[in-house]
């Protein structure tokens, strides 16, 4: 698989014993906690092979539709669907993780269960369609980040059967080769953040940004090699460009059995992760 994780199909049916929704999708999930030390580390959530699904509900034209999956030890994961005139649209993902598991959270500062509640931005799917989505999809929320792949979900499922007609992810969707490359290939990371409107004088030009090698080593073997130019593109009062200087950024991070973190810390307290 892309990643290193259990599936999840999910099928729902009505007092008539026929299926109203279907959800078939693999996830999983890096968070970011506190250790007893005072330390941050980031840990993978990945489902277990035993996966519940209480409290999953078909929904109708009045009460919004629910998959909700249970794992673990004590993890959950829900996303809320609601139906607008014709077409249904994820409302609210909700994602709660129990730091009390000791195998995913060996030294939490903080014990119990966390929940993290994010809107979905996905766009509204049609009726009697089934949305999919192959690549990779991705919700950052309160140091969580919710990675999504090979979804195919259908609500408000019409006469039992689950549509042949799809309405596919924009990452799915072939597009023309952009003029300038993107900073990351092959994912689409969603985000709730409402950005400013374009400014009407266009900002001083910046020269590219100089490309840097990083790397990191587990032993004496690399396990993490980026050749990347960055620069950052920030949006408040005023709209920002920082080209990232590889001769004065530093390299930081660490390698694990499935999971990999480089960070960059460029001098002048802009950090970035990956």
């Amino acid at each position: 698989g892309f990643f290193q994780s259990s599936a999840v199909e999910v099928d729902i049916k009505d007092a008539s014993n026929v299926t109203c929704l279907y959800a078939d999708w693999m996830m999983r999930f890096l968070i970011t906690y506190e250790s007893n030390n005072g330390d941050y580390k980031t840990t993978t959530l990945n489902l277990s092979s035993s996966v519940t699904h209480n409290g999953s509900v078909c929904g109708n034209d009045t009460q919004a539709a629910l998959v909700a999956v249970q794992f673990g030890e004590g993890h959950s994961w829900s996303i809320n669907i609601t139906k607008n005139n014709e077409t249904y649209q994820g409302d609210f993902i909700t994602l709660t993780y129990n730091t009390n598991d000791t195998a995913v959270f060996p030294d939490a500062k903080r014990k119990g269960p966390v929940t993290v509640l994010v809107k979905d931005p996905s766009r509204p799917v049609q009726l009697n369609t089934v949305f999919v989505c192959h690549n990779s999809f991705i919700i950052e929320a309160e140091n969580t980040t919710q990675i999504f792949w090979n979804i195919t979900m259908q609500a408000f499922v019409q006469n039992g059967t689950v549509s042949k007609k799809e309405s596919r992810c924009p990452a799915d969707t072939p597009t023309s080769a952009p003029t300038v490359p993107p900073t990351i290939a092959n994912v689409t990371t969603a985000s709730t953040t409402t950005l400013s409107p374009a400014p009407t004088t266009a900002p001083k030009p910046v020269e590219n940004p100089e490309i840097g090698n990083y790397s990191l080593k587990s032993g004496n073997k690399t396990c993490f090699l980026a050749t990347v130019g960055l620069q950052l593109n920030v949006s408040q009062d005023k709209p920002l460009l920082i080209n990232i200087n590889p001769k004065t950024t530093v390299a930081d991070g660490a390698c694990g059995n499935t999971t990999a973190t480089l960070k960059l810390n460029d001098g002048n307290s802009t950090l970035i992760g990956f």
